[in-house]
């Protein structure tokens, strides 16, 4: 790689950093993790520069390689290491934000409870806001396969036991399955 394709591979790497540990965030649901897949996703797409910087949309080629490595990941690790509690984490001084919203760890938990391929679906097509053309390309699948799985999932995080909790006081009653909205 000459310094040109160096600089431009800089600037590319800076700009799509915190969108891309974003979507591994969502995938993963670990802050760490998240960073990790999207070090490596970047790697990757360093290493075939050339190509990425070729394609039409680098983009989703590099989130594509981000989904793919979580995707590995997960066929690697199927039983993952999980802290049982706030208190036995190693680096216990370190606040993180994100503990202190009781619904977002929440959300993250019946996320994790999903099987990858819906999990990618809803946080790519939620989260991401991406639309289910561009979803199912970067997932190697259809339009409408897209739109299956995110029923489904949608369907499995409504009767979610995590998401279905509700604050004393909260005015609205949990959805009934099956009753009129």
């Amino acid at each position: 790689m000459n310094a040109s394709d160096g600089e431009r591979f800089d600037e590319f790497m800076a700009s799509r950093w915190p969108g891309l540990v974003r979507l591994a965030f969502g995938l993963t649901g670990d802050r760490w993790l998240a960073e990790d897949l999207a070090q490596t996703a970047l790697a990757s797409a360093y290493a075939a520069w050339w190509r990425v910087r070729r394609a039409d949309d680098p983009d989703a080629y590099v989130r594509r390689i981000l989904i793919n490595a979580s995707k590995s990941r997960f066929r690697r690790n199927r039983v993952s290491e999980r802290a049982s509690g706030p208190g036995d984490l190693a680096d216990a001084a370190v606040e993180d934000p994100a503990a202190e919203v009781g619904e977002r760890s929440a959300l993250l938990a019946a996320l994790a409870e999903l099987p990858p391929r819906q999990r990618a679906v809803v946080v790519l097509r939620y989260w991401e806001d991406m639309s289910d053309a561009q979803v199912g390309a970067l997932l190697g699948c259809s339009a409408g396969t897209v739109r299956s799985q995110a029923a489904r999932a949608l369907a499995k995080l409504r009767a979610s036991a995590k998401l279905s909790e509700s604050e004393p006081g909260d005015p609205a009653p949990p959805r009934q399955p099956g009753g009129a909205r």
